[in-house]
């Protein structure tokens, strides 16, 4: 009885279709398992490195979470100073995960040239800043100088430079806003040492980094007033809980705020990311089972008298459903192998050589951002595999009725 089977099994796992009915109908459904993988691993790739990456940009700007004065103005021109000192600075004693505290304050200001002139949020921030995040996305100069008594150095977002033509080292005027003890604008110049390019236009077009003791001499503060603090977590995923514990360690008249608290709007619109991709990859799986499904149909019709044969000589039903689900187990596998080939290809291309560009009004990048995970790749797989493979268990049940005499004599 094992030779019977193996030899079946060689006769439909051998590849034996150049010259059958069924060789196109195969070459589709592995053309279709291929597409589907390709199509899910860009879904997954593309849909998580967009969430990483907007929610980086935002917590390389703003902190992923803000300490401020409870009764302080949400707007970012101008900030209710809370003293320096605090019980939780530089660093929480009683929280774990947290990276980093840094002391930042605000300014609203306009940079203005001989013909031009642009409205901006003057960031001063301090020694103990992470500079991570803009080192990244530095395209000319350097970080400010902050070991000096008080620097005039900043660093301007390629988008206003571009707008108001200026080049690295270029002496900027800036006239500020009139504060509550002086009633007269305040104007100062500062040299343009850095250039950056986040591709958040939305704080791109806005913001300048310098000195904190710039903003605390134009808002007529002392050195222990700052606007606020940044706290900088480890892990992102636990920001809701690390919120609500920092929170919870703050004196009552301060407030804390997580960003997904401060801009709901933008994190709302990033979960709708995961809708999409498990819509995408329930389609793919259905389609390419839908596949599979008429590729067994078509093998098991193309295969009825050797299906009584091996009835006659004592197979079980059990049997040889098994041999052509084996086959179509096989198949999968080839089109797996195939479309990871392919999907991790375009995937790395995106990757190392930023094909495909994006309008950064719209997703906050401007290009296609990459997220590669090991275990998304194997759980995609994984899954395809399994799915499609259940798909097939009843359509083998054709097999068990076939009848040995009449497809023998209709051979």
């Amino acid at each position: 009885m094992n030779y019977e089977l193996f030899i079946a099994k060689r006769i439909i796992a051998g590849k034996k279709y150049k010259n059958s009915i069924s060789s196109p109908i195969i070459k589709i459904a592995i053309t279709a398992i291929a597409l589907g993988i390709i199509i899910m691993l860009i879904a997954v790739a593309t849909g998580a490195g967009l969430q990483y990456k907007i929610r980086d940009k935002m917590a390389g700007f703003k902190g992923h979470v803000q300490i401020i004065n409870y009764d302080a103005n949400n707007s970012d021109v101008s900030t209710t100073p809370i003293k320096k000192n605090q019980d939780f600075y530089p660093e929480f004693k009683d929280i774990d995960g947290i990276k980093n505290i840094q002391i930042f304050a605000y300014k609203g200001g306009i940079l203005r040239t001989k013909t031009e002139f642009e409205g901006i949020i003057f960031k001063g921030v301090s020694t103990d800043y992470d500079w991570t995040f803009f080192k990244e996305y530095l395209v000319a100069g350097n970080i400010p100088n902050f070991n000096e008594e008080r620097t005039k150095e900043v660093l301007l977002s390629q988008t206003i430079v571009n707008r108001l033509q200026l080049k690295l080292n270029d002496v900027i005027l800036a006239t500020f806003l009139k504060t509550a003890n002086s009633k007269l604008p305040s104007n100062r110049k500062y040299k343009v040492v850095g250039i950056y390019n986040s591709g958040f236009a939305e704080f791109d077009k806005t913001m300048m980094i310098g000195d904190i003791r710039e903003v605390q001499t134009l808002n007529k503060w002392t050195n222990n007033q700052v606007g606020g603090f940044e706290v900088i977590l480890n892990n992102f995923d636990n920001i809701e809980q690390k919120g609500a514990e920092i929170y919870s360690n703050i004196g009552a008249t301060l407030n804390s705020k997580t960003i997904l608290e401060a801009y709901p709007t933008v994190f709302e619109w990033i979960k709708l990311f995961d809708n999409n991709v498990w819509f995408i990859i329930a389609i793919m799986i259905l389609v390419a089972g839908i596949n599979m499904i008429t590729a067994l149909l078509v093998l098991i019709l193309e295969r009825v008298q050797m299906i009584g044969i091996l009835k006659a000589l004592g197979c079980t039903n059990t049997s040889i459903r098994k041999i052509f689900l084996y086959n179509a187990s096989y198949l999968i596998l080839k089109g797996l192998f195939w479309g990871n080939i392919i999907g991790l290809t375009i995937l790395f291309m995106q990757y190392f050589f930023k094909i495909i560009t994006l309008n950064p009004e719209t997703y906050y990048v401007t290009t296609m951002p990459i997220h590669l995970s090991f275990t998304y790749i194997i759980l995609l797989n994984l899954g395809t595999l399994i799915m499609s493979f259940l798909m097939l268990i009843i359509p083998s049940y054709i097999i068990t009725k076939i009848n040995p005499s009449k497809s023998i004599k209709f051979a």
